[in-house]
């Protein structure tokens, strides 16, 4: 499927410290958000998602969005190495690094992505913007003194390493219809398939294994970034419980309790509207009137590129030198969170820019 030119798709590789090959996707322009890995991701397959379209769509529409295949899923390698929080906030801060910010980030962390995001901020805070966590937690599952979760979690690590690849979906179908419970039967099957497509079973044991034993509750108290912890009320993999404890110990976080069962928020349901709000309130004049950031000269100079005009022709226009153009040009790309004149025109004239 086609993605529109506004969220037009670029996808990179970096290496990781140990040779390991991650693939990292952008899309937009504007203040720059980057995802952290979560569950079973496919940078290139999610843009066919009924699942995680509108997700994309969303945050490749109002910023520079930036996200990667974990190690051993998706696009990126899929080799066997030991894993651990250190080594996912590695790989964030490897990703952070290759996508060549201009100023601290704003971190989106979804699921085990919100353990990640908060490791990164503790070990670099100076580089974080703000951390948007949504169906997060800090401790996982043999972390939570919950005897029946651990029992059925080790029973969902035995059959995933004996039945994940089969044919039959049954497996699948009963492990990702937690994620969704109330999605439709296109959803669902969409799931099933990004199963195979993502990884293999050996590696979501492993995968699982390592999220069950992360346990950062205590260094909560120092996060000292603007947080957003926004949790489903009735979500099957997370319980809310782990998000109210996140809210409750980061200082100054804001909690948004949302009225859903579903862990990955669904296009139609209500709660995914007031996800959205309270991600734009959130974010901010910085990702919503980016423009505003602009001064009165390059909101001039974005105004005539828009309009066509070369870099000798603005100059004429405004009465300075090409030399001086180049250099506002170069601000506003920087503040925009946009690489090149054309990403700064089609930014411009998807927002209805005005000068």
């Amino acid at each position: 499927m086609a993605t529109p030119d506004r969220v037009r798709q670029h996808v990179r590789y970096v290496a990781a410290g140990d040779g390991a090959r991650l693939a990292w996707a952008e899309t937009g322009a504007g203040p720059l958000v980057v995802k952290a890995a979560n569950w079973l991701t496919h940078l290139e397959y999610e843009w066919e998602s009924p699942v995680w379209r509108h997700w994309l769509d969303f945050f490749g529409g109002q910023t520079r969005f930036v996200r990667y295949d974990e190690r051993g899923c998706g696009m990126s390698e899929w080799r066997d190495s030991p894993l651990s929080l250190d080594r996912w906030a590695d790989d964030l801060s490897l990703v952070v690094d290759a996508a060549r910010p201009t100023a601290p980030v704003t971190l989106l962390g979804i699921s085990q992505g919100a353990s990640t995001c908060l490791h990164y901020a503790l070990r670099d805070p100076d580089r974080v913007a703000g951390l948007i966590l949504y169906g997060g937690y800090a401790r996982g599952v043999l972390k939570r003194g919950t005897p029946d979760a651990e029992l059925a979690f080790r029973a969902m690590v035995d059959l995933a390493r004996v039945a994940w690849g089969r044919d039959n979906p049954t497996f699948r179908q009963v492990f990702t219809s937690r994620f969704i419970p109330d999605g439709t039967h296109e959803q669902l099957q969409w799931f099933n398939d990004l199963c195979l497509k993502t990884t293999r079973g050996d590696v979501v044991s492993a995968l699982l294994e390592a999220r069950a034993v992360i346990d950062i509750e205590d260094a909560l108290p120092q996060i000292r970034v603007p947080t957003l912890v926004v949790h489903a009320r009735h979500d099957e993999v997370i319980p809310i419980a782990e998000g109210r404890l996140l809210a409750a110990a980061i200082p100054n976080a804001e909690f948004v309790e949302l009225d859903s069962r579903n862990h990955i928020l669904l296009a139609h349901e209500p709660a995914w509207a007031r996800f959205r709000d309270a991600v734009e309130s959130f974010l901010g004049p910085s990702g919503g009137d980016v423009f505003g950031a602009l001064s009165s000269r390059e909101r001039q100079v974005l105004a005539l590129m828009a309009d066509g005009l070369s870099n000798g022709d603005i100059a004429a226009h405004l009465q300075i030198s090409e030399k001086t153009v180049r250099n506002h040009a170069s601000n506003l790309f920087d503040k925009l969170g946009v690489w090149s004149r054309a990403q700064a025109i089609v930014f411009a004239r998807d927002r209805g820019f005005v000068a």
